[in-house]
């Protein structure tokens, strides 16, 4: 069951949740009233159907349940009297109307084909917008609004890597590098993270910089977590692959190195 929405929304209509909640309507900005800006951003990223007393008990938790769906009325209204009627609604439920783009979506739907392999070639850069997804409404601490923005992250930092090796592959080695860099400057102890770092510098052939990368993040997840990075990723660094020979620190190198197929 779906809310009736019989007023479509206006063409070019956009729910901006990134340095927002703000609202564009064929290009111009409006300002969405503070009283209605997590309703807004709370339907906004369900997708789909919302029921009003779930709503009401999510943005109101310590308000009765006749309190909270006033709230929920008095936010609707203050919404509607923005200009911003974007918001179906019944007796029993609310959802965006038909039509209405909202940009968190938009990004995740961009990861999405990242992670999955499907990217197309218009997806291989990073725009301004998703790098804004590693920090989905900052300072609103409601339970439901931490929960989106660490699940927005999560899904950024995974799309940041999958970009930067889709940028390696196509050998585009500055913008893998770079857009590595994003993800690891967002977390700085995410070894997966710092893998693809790695990678993309040794992909362009800097081994130099993949080992004081390297040596970089050991320092730093010895002092903030006292441990080491795995085994793997040291012997990634130390020359496993692309032809270098493995080396531990405190061992000496080979006097030969062996060569290492990429296949």
């Amino acid at each position: 069951m779906v809310v009736q929405d019989v007023h479509p929304a206006l063409p070019g209509t956009t729910v901006h949740l990134f340095d927002g909640p703000f609202v564009t309507i064929t290009g111009s900005r409006i300002s969405v009233p503070e009283g209605s800006k997590r309703l807004l951003a709370f339907v906004a990223l369900r997708q789909g159907r919302v029921e009003r007393r779930h709503a009401a008990g999510m943005l109101w938790p310590t308000c009765d349940d006749q309190r909270a769906a006033g709230n929920l009325r008095s936010a609707l209204w203050r919404l509607r009297g923005a200009g911003i009627d974007i918001v179906a609604s019944d007796k029993w439920a609310l959802e965006l109307r038909s039509g209405v783009q909202v940009d968190v979506i938009q990004s995740l739907e961009w990861a999405s084909r990242l992670i999955r392999n499907l990217a197309l070639p218009t997806d291989l850069t990073l725009e301004t917008g998703r790098i804004d997804g590693l920090d989905l409404l900052p300072g609103w601490y409601d339970d439901w609004a931490v929960i989106e923005r660490e699940r927005v992250r999560q899904r950024m930092l995974h799309a940041l890597e999958a970009l930067s090796t889709a940028l390696v592959v196509v050998g585009r080695y500055a913008e893998a590098v770079e857009v590595a860099m994003t993800a690891v400057n967002a977390e700085p102890l995410r070894e997966s993270a710092q893998r693809i770092l790695l990678e993309a510098h040794a992909a362009e052939g800097n081994w130099v910089e993949v080992r004081r990368s390297h040596d970089r993040y050991r320092e730093l997840a010895r002092r903030e977590l006292g441990v080491d990075p795995s085994q793997s990723y040291t012997a990634f660094a130390y020359g496993q692959q692309l032809g270098h020979p493995l080396r531990v620190p405190g061992q000496r190198p080979p006097t030969s190195a062996p060569y290492y197929s990429r296949g």
